[in-house]
């Protein structure tokens, strides 16, 4: 999957890849770079309204300026902190944070522009994306992007603007500017489901079932939703994780998809990837390490797989 990378990067990699440090001077050959996978964390659309926490550290846009060598999730403030902390560690990976009053755009030359990242993660947006957003998010999956959404049930409109995630994600694909036809072959379904335990399928080859973080056997839903899968409208989706007597095209809770040289992950509960460390004065489900599923290896697995890792 193509990734947008400066020139010096580009140089940086030949020259290891040759021996050299500089044009026409041969060293001994060394170990390959390690690839730096960019990742950025929504906070523009209202995602700790009410009690939502999903950041990865108060410190925006560099969570870094919190702590910068975090060893546990209790280092970065942050309901999501386990997830960019555990990032953070591989060495791999760096971070930062759209902060609210941010928007999305494609191309600008800005610091947070989406072209410097390889993946961009939206954990359940209360405030719709503008038109000019829209058309910014397709672009930047059209062009290799790894786009990370993640939606919550029906009605879970946090800061009463009108509109909740489950409208918002469908409102993406559907009215976008660039491809309004069910661009990445999913809607997300208007339903609450309270307490289930959706499970994995049988796929040995999924990337994200079976990637660098462990093995994937199932997930929680702690009142979420499941989206319908539509592929005559996209080949490429697929559901990896279902709630229990689902299958096929209808009760999926994880999915994967494809559009243009992009990649596109949804998850249709918040409740997963929260750690129970984030600020205060909010009451949240540890869903990271509730033995019901296997909710790490899945963040992370599909995280790796979005960013061409």
């Amino acid at each position: 999957m193509p990734r947008l990378r400066t020139a010096a990067a580009l140089l940086a990699t030949a020259l290891v890849t040759v021996g050299l440090t500089a044009p026409g001077a041969p060293v001994a050959p060394t170990a390959a770079a390690v690839t730096t996978h960019r990742v950025l964390f929504d906070n523009s659309k209202a995602e700790t309204a009410g009690n939502a926490d999903w950041i990865v550290s108060t410190a925006q846009p560099d969570p870094l300026a919190e702590n910068g060598h975090p060893t546990t999730d209790k280092n970065w403030t942050g309901a999501l902190s386990s997830w960019g902390v555990a990032l953070q560690q591989t060495g791999q990976y760096s971070l930062k944070t759209l902060p609210p009053g941010g928007t999305f755009t494609f191309g600008t030359g800005a610091p947070l522009d989406l072209a410097n990242f390889d993946t961009v993660v939206i954990p359940e947006p209360n405030v719709r994306f503008s038109d000019a957003e829209k058309a910014a998010l397709m672009h930047f999956v059209e062009n290799g992007g790894g786009l990370f959404l993640i939606s919550d049930h029906t009605m879970s409109d946090r800061n009463n603007d009108g509109i909740d995630s489950p409208a918002i994600i469908n409102d993406l694909m559907s009215d976008n500017g660039v491809d309004d036809s069910d661009p990445f072959g999913f809607t997300v379904d208007l339903v609450k489901i309270h307490n289930e335990n959706p499970r994995a399928v049988d796929d040995p080859a999924d990337p994200v079932l079976h990637g660098p973080f462990g093995t994937v056997t199932g997930s929680i839903i702690r009142d979420g939703t499941t989206m319908t899968l539509h592929p005559a409208d996209n080949p490429a989706v697929k559901g990896v994780v279902y709630r229990p007597g689902s299958s096929g095209n209808t009760g999926a809770f994880f999915v994967t998809s494809t559009f243009g040289e992009g990649r596109i992950a949804v998850w249709g509960d918040s409740s997963p990837p929260e750690d129970g460390t984030g600020q205060p004065h909010n009451a949240l489900h540890d869903g990271w390490n509730d033995p019901a599923g296997t909710d790490a290896a899945l963040a992370l697995n599909a995280t790796a797989w979005l960013s061409g890792a």
